[in-house]
């Protein structure tokens, strides 16, 4: 596909996955034993941006009709749930550990997904990394 012939949408979504790469590649080849809450509250900010400005142009509707109009629809929805399930498995015990109301930000996550699971970890981060720097 020629860069130049891309639709809007699409150079969005490879936008996105230019910027997943550059992500995780950070997250496989950084030494760190807690994540950037930069980084997390960047990206949340970011994408809240982004989806502000999604529902704002093409309402909240859209999202359940762009989930169940196909299989595939179906196949990434479930995806999300999957990737947002498995997160919240991972992040929930070093946020209780932490003292994070783990049930607040489940709901929050419930109605936002990534949204809020980026808040989440940025906040996680943070208190982690003043825990380490409070012991040193």
């Amino acid at each position: 596909m020629n860069p130049l012939e891309m639709s809007p949408l699409e150079i969005l979504a490879a936008a996105g996955l230019i910027s997943i790469a550059g992500v995780a590649a950070y997250i496989v080849m950084a030494d760190r034993k807690i994540g950037s809450a930069a980084i997390a509250a960047a990206l949340c900010a970011a994408f809240l941006t982004y989806s502000g400005v999604t529902l704002y142009s093409e309402g909240l509707l859209l999202v359940w009709t762009n989930h169940t109009q196909n299989m595939w629809g179906v196949q990434v929805w479930w995806d999300l749930l999957f990737a947002v399930g498995i997160a919240l498995f991972f992040i929930a015990p070093r946020a209780r550990a932490v003292g994070m109301n783990v049930p607040l930000w489940t709901l929050a996550i419930l109605a936002t997904a990534s949204i809020a699971l980026l808040a989440m970890a940025a906040r996680l981060f943070w208190l982690e990394s003043q825990a380490e720097t409070s012991t040193a």
